[in-house]
């Protein structure tokens, strides 16, 4: 329906109800659950500027300010588009017969205007810069090579390879393959990813179901995104792999809606992957059977969280359900599901192709393998960098040009909004996940965003309890009213209080309060990163909220 009228319209609404026998009620929640759903009328054209935080510190504010000053009710602020390593970014989405949705990173205002003005998608080019250290270029090796668009040449560059050798040894050795690679979940929790696939695996239950989650919305991540633009029959070969591995049949691949590119990739690879056997009743002519669904988010950080990905999917509003029972035995439609994202996926291609203890050698032994890590902010060359574990966080950023025109480092946010900020003295911490842990610090979902000192990470905070703020689905006390008191606190801020005042005080209490009581992540880690900003970054040990 807003693909077609660009809102949705109430009596279209009840049509639907009637139609599918769902309260309008019920219809009602989800639709007000979701920031791309819009409820009221507005322009055919819309267009929504990312504000978030990588971008301000490009301009956003004023590119927001000059869009709105000329665009009027066409342009609407948006958290984290997922362009970090472009600068600036915008979502332009057209309702109507040809109705269509596009990414334009770089952008400027003339950019953005033009773009509504006119009925054809401009060919504005967006070039993601990918690299890797010396010994860490095992993804990206096939990212630069391979056409991404072409079936044939994935697989001249060794494409199913892994799949061939998933079906010749079996789902029990696949599984003992991946644990012995001591694969952790790459999206944050770092959850062993060989137990994860076993205990799907071992459930009597029927049906299984596999979920990628590439609802990357975790602001400063992007290495999803490139992942799935650039090499999108690897997500598609590796979720066919576990879905052999833990006896699964369905597949469902949650993509954020702020990611069309990344959305018409995946769906180009299924068909190609489909038309060539390598999907369906006979996988590869084995007696597997497996296929993979797309399913579009609606703008919703939350449902990065498995439980609410499973409600969306469902759909139902995005809201996160109490564990247990986990996914393994209770997961999507009430059935035992696996759950990883991209990048957790990908690397499973090179355990089976090189073999679980060999792919192991590399890294660390708590952190083994390479990681993405998405560099943003200020440094010289932001982009996706493939880096072994164990490396130091100078290293990462020395790999991205360091920090611009000669400028001092203030401060390293690690791990997005829900992360940790360290400052110039933890440039030796090891990027892993022990090393992480040493230094109190996170790796979440491989961000690195760099402030140096000309930055306002005063405003930066105040813009991550926003975020929080608005991402909350109000389902549990302590995040509905915590995030919010938790941003009324920075935005009245007086710089020149000490640290033991009764405002920072009170900004500790609420970020204890919602660790301990939020019934999911969000509210957990709401705080996180705002306490230690004040912990960690001498230029606000002085400051209060």
């Amino acid at each position: 329906m807003q693909d077609a009228i660009s809102w949705i319209r109430h009596g279209a609404l009840n049509y639907i109800c009637t139609r599918l026998s769902v309260p309008p009620a019920e219809a009602w929640g989800v639709v007000t659950f979701y920031h791309l759903l819009a409820t009221g009328p507005r322009p055919a054209a819309v267009v929504h500027v990312c504000d978030d935080i990588a971008c301000r510190l490009n301009g956003a504010d004023q590119l927001c300010r000059d869009l709105e000053s000329r665009l009027g009710h066409a342009v609407h602020r948006s958290p984290y588009l997922g362009q970090c390593d472009q600068g600036s970014a915008a979502l332009v989405t057209k309702a109507g017969p040809d109705a269509d949705r596009f990414v334009l990173a770089p952008t400027s205002a003339d950019d953005v205007a033009g773009a509504l003005s006119v009925r054809t998608v401009p060919t504005v080019p967006k070039v993601p810069r990918v690299g890797a250290s010396a010994s860490g270029a095992r993804i990206v090796r096939r990212m630069t090579v391979v056409d991404a668009t072409s079936l044939a040449s994935y697989r001249q560059h060794g494409g199913y390879a892994a799949l061939a050798k998933a079906i010749a040894i079996g789902p029990a050795a696949v599984i003992a393959e991946v644990s012995a690679a001591r694969l952790l979940g790459r999206g944050g929790a770092a959850f062993p990813t060989g137990r994860k696939w076993e205990a799907v695996a071992r459930e009597p239950a029927q049906p299984h179901f596999v979920v990628c989650n590439a609802d990357e919305s975790e602001p400063g991540t992007f290495k999803d995104r490139v992942l799935m633009e650039q090499d999108p029959f690897a997500v598609i070969e590796a979720m066919t792999i576990c879905g052999i591995a833990t006896g699964s049949a369905c597949g469902f691949i949650y993509i954020r809606g702020e990611y069309p590119e990344s959305e018409a990739a995946i769906g180009e690879a299924i068909t190609q992957a489909r038309a060539a056997g390598l999907l369906g009743p006979r996988v590869a002519g084995s007696h597997h059977a497996f296929e993979i669904e797309i399913r579009r988010g609606g703008g919703a950080y939350i449902c990065g969280e498995e439980t609410a990905l499973f409600s969306s999917i469902e759909g139902k509003r995005g809201e996160p359900r109490s564990k247990p029972p986990y996914s393994a035995q209770h997961g999507l439609f009430g059935q035992p599901t696996v759950v990883n994202n991209v990048e957790t996926l990908v690397n499973v291609l090179d355990i089976l192709t090189e073999g679980g203890a060999q792919w192991a050698k590399t890294g660390t032994a708590g952190s083994t393998g390479t990681r993405m890590f998405c560099l943003s902010g200020h440094v010289a060359r932001p982009g996706l960098y493939e880096i072994e574990c164990g490396q130091t966080l100078r290293h990462a950023i020395e790999l991205a040009g360091g920090v611009p025109g000669g400028r001092a480092l203030q401060a390293v946010l690690l791990g997005g909004a829900a992360g940790t900020f360290v400052g110039p003295d933890a440039l030796e911490m090891p990027l892993s996940f022990e090393g992480a842990r040493a230094a109190n610090a996170t790796l979440g979902s491989g961000v690195i965003m760099v402030f140096d000192e000309t930055a306002d990470l005063m405003d930066t905070l105040a813009r991550i309890a926003q975020f929080f703020r608005d991402e909350s689905c109000g389902q549990c006390v302590p995040c509905r009213v915590g995030t919010v008191r938790q941003e009324e606190l920075l935005r009245r801020r007086d710089p020149g209080s000490g640290t033991g005042d009764p405002g920072t005080v009170l900004l500790n209490e609420l970020g204890q309060a919602m660790r301990d009581a939020s019934i999911c992540g969000l509210g957990q880690t709401a705080a996180s990163a705002i306490e230690s900003a004040f912990a960690n970054i001498s230029s606000l040990k002085g400051a209060r909220p």
